[in-house]
Parts: C-alpha cells; structure tokens; sequence
C-alpha cells in the first residue's frame, strides 16, 4: 500500500515537472522568435540576430511567468506563445532603446 502510494506521488511529481519544463521551452522559443521578429520589423532597433534571440529568450522566459504568476495565461498554449512573444519584442526594443541612449552619451 505505501509502495503503491510512493509511487503515485511520484509519477505525479515526475508528470508536473515535464509540464513545467514545456512550458518553459515553449516561452523561450516564443519570446525568441519575437525578438527576431521585433528586430525584423524595426531595422533601425534591430540588434542582430544573435542579440535579438538572446534578448527575446529573457522576454519569453520573463513574459511566460509573470502571465503564469498572474493567472492570465491559464492552460492556454496559444497564450503562453502570444504572451513569450510579446515579452520577447518588448525587451528586445526596451536593450535597443537603451544602445541608442548609451551611444548618443
């Protein structure tokens, strides 16, 4: 009987945290995709490629929580994708904001 429980709460445990982990990677690409996007879509912001992603991975990661931690994104993919995307552009436009300012100093 222990066993059988010990191992539910296991396998439970091990489900949550594979969960937890697509999600994750899914706010990472997201918020990767719309760096590059953002970047893309203002060339005069744009940081490059390799800086637009890393830029967009912080957004994604940091958009895909706070969405989560207010209870916006529910179980929704759809929303944890938009949400990442979002996240990824704004910190991508918010680094190149601050280049601009720190080159015209």
């Amino acid at each position: 009987m222990i066993e059988d429980t010990f191992g539910t709460l296991v396998i439970t445990f091990v489900q949550q945290n594979i969960n937890l982990m697509e999600e994750l990677l899914i706010s990472l690409v997201s918020g990767a995709v719309g760096g590059n996007l953002a970047g893309f879509a203002m060339k005069n912001k744009s940081l490059g490629v390799l800086w637009n992603t890393v830029a967009g991975l912080v957004g994604g990661g940091l958009g895909g929580q706070l969405l989560g931690m207010l209870g916006l994104g529910g179980d929704s993919i759809g929303a944890n994708v938009a949400g990442s995307g979002v996240g990824g552009a704004v910190i991508m436009l918010i680094v190149a904001v601050i280049k601009g300012a720190m080159k015209k100093a």
